[in-house]
């Protein structure tokens, strides 16, 4: 989703007040060349925040398209709701060094607060489950289950639709309000377990459900439930996913039991900025899934996506999602898709930057532009869009500082995250005394969190590792399911 228009904040994006003179909208956009023209700026992230920056300044140094663009954007805009960014850094001053430092950046966004915000979005939703054999028995039963109680708990103005796949593709049942649970209902207890694997078709058939009514009044989501593996159709799934995030559909993936790939789901999922999970039992299906809807429910925008543009002495290293529903986010592709903005809670992003401050100036040290925008739900195709330039100082000395407490926790989670990733990529190196040494570390630092069951996951692994070189699927998913958890719980304890 891009921002054409008078959908773009023309002076949130050059850095100006409403009332900013012609000469200040003129130095503003000298300055914003200088940092983001692909010339001078590679980054991806670059191009974009330029783009919008050339369609900013043709509008406001222009005297009557400004006016034109003020009645019509203000009248827009200025009662309603707006995105908040909030950034907390790892440190404020970082001493001028021959080599490179790391900065991280913990992004909050949220709605504005202290305004009134709608949290029952209705959902354009639509279950694709996996009925291969494999699902047979319990599994399927409580995906079952699980299914009417959604069923239950809907909304006269959802919209529900549910395919089954496995060798081909079945819409159990066609998009449509839920004004006939006991039917529905009905439908879905008629679902039965045989086939192989054939994701890319349910995907395909999930996805035309949806495109019956799409409307940017709805989240529109497509939720994956499967335990295995598709074969020979995983780079197909992806482009689908890729073209279902252009159309505004977003797609969440649940893997069950061991035998599905991790990876695969993982990026089905963030190309359209959703999310994926592990459910190591049956009975934690309906659970996961009642509070997957309920929060796709409280979003206050959707279709949202984030734009990083780090400066030309910074490197953007890696972008991972603390909450809601942590999990990594592409660095290296711009725009980066965000799915639904949370509007009952915070949504917070980790920022890893590589900063180079050989040649910089003492002073203010410019690391980035971020900018987050997306369409607000019940207001039709109405954009949000907040900008925020991050900064810190560079001196000639060091300067001892304690990062923000909230900033510190994530950081401390994010390790663990990252000690079980580094484990795993040992295993897959042929370094199993890497592979084991980072997984008895984690062990050690997870008994030291109270995460006993975690520690001794990762001790049984570690042990594993040592004798057998590689990770079991189920220790190796359990560790990093079980880690990437752990990231949203800051936000729940402060």
């Amino acid at each position: 989703m891009g921002l054409t228009g008078f959908e773009q904040d023309h002076y949130a994006t050059l850095g100006v007040s409403p009332d900013a003179s012609d000469e200040e909208i003129r130095q503003a956009y000298r300055l914003a060349a200088r940092r983001f023209h692909p010339d001078v700026n590679k980054a991806p992230g670059a191009a974009l925040i330029f783009r919008e920056v050339n369609a900013a300044y043709e509008v406001l140094s222009d005297r009557q398209r400004r006016v034109e663009y003020d009645a019509v954007f203000q009248g827009r805009r200025g009662a309603g709701p707006r995105l908040s960014l909030e950034s907390l850094y790892s440190r404020r001053y970082v001493k001028r060094l021959d080599e490179p430092q790391l900065l991280y950046v913990l992004l909050k966004i949220q709605p504005t607060q202290g305004v009134s915000v709608r949290s029952d979005a209705p959902l354009n939703l639509c279950l694709v489950v996996d009925r291969s054999k494999s699902m047979q028995g319990v599994r399927l039963q409580h995906v079952k289950s699980a299914a009417r109680r959604i069923i239950d708990a809907s909304r006269p103005e959802d919209i529900i639709s549910i395919v089954v796949f496995s060798d081909e593709a079945e819409v159990i049942v066609p998009a449509q309000h839920p004004r006939d649970p006991q039917g529905i209902k009905a439908l879905i207890s008629t679902i039965r377990a045989d086939g192989a694997t054939e994701m890319l078709a349910g995907l395909k058939a999930g996805i035309s459900q949806i495109e019956r009514n799409l409307d940017p009044r709805y989240v529109n989501h497509l939720i994956l439930i499967t335990d295995g593996r598709t074969y020979g159709d995983e780079d197909k799934c992806l482009e689908l996913a890729s073209a279902a995030h252009v159309n505004g559909i977003s797609i969440s993936g649940i893997g069950i039991g061991e035998d599905w790939n991790d990876r695969f789901l993982d990026e089905l999922a963030s190309r359209t900025g959703g999310s994926s999970a592990y459910i190591s039992t049956s009975e934690a299906i309906s659970r996961f899934l009642n509070e997957r809807v309920r929060t796709l429910a409280a979003a206050y925008a959707e279709r949202s996506r984030l734009v990083v543009a780090p400066s030309i002495q910074a490197e953007l290293v890696s972008l991972t999602r603390m909450s809601p529903n942590p999990m990594p986010l592409p660095a290296d592709e711009q725009p980066v898709p965000l799915g639904t903005v949370d509007g009952a809670g915070t949504t917070s992003i980790v920022l890893q930057f590589q900063i180079h401050t050989r040649e910089a100036e003492l002073g203010e040290f410019f690391v980035g532009r971020v900018e987050v925008s997306g369409q607000v739900l019940g207001t039709g195709r109405m954009v949000d869009q907040a900008v925020l330039d991050l900064a810190i100082q560079v001196t000639d000395k060091q300067i001892e500082e304690d990062p923000p407490p909230g900033l510190l926790d994530a950081l401390n989670r994010l390790m663990l995250y990252r000690l079980q990733e580094r484990a795993r990529e040992a295993v897959e190196k042929g370094d199993p005394e890497e592979a084991t040494r980072r997984l008895e570390y984690l062990a050690t630092r997870l008994f030291e969190s109270g995460e006993e069951d975690l520690g001794q996951a990762a001790l049984l692994e570690a042990r594993r590792v040592a004798h057998t070189q590689r990770l079991s699927d189920e220790g190796a998913k359990r560790l990093k399911y079980g880690t990437r958890a752990l990231l949203t719980l800051f936000e729940d304890e402060k």
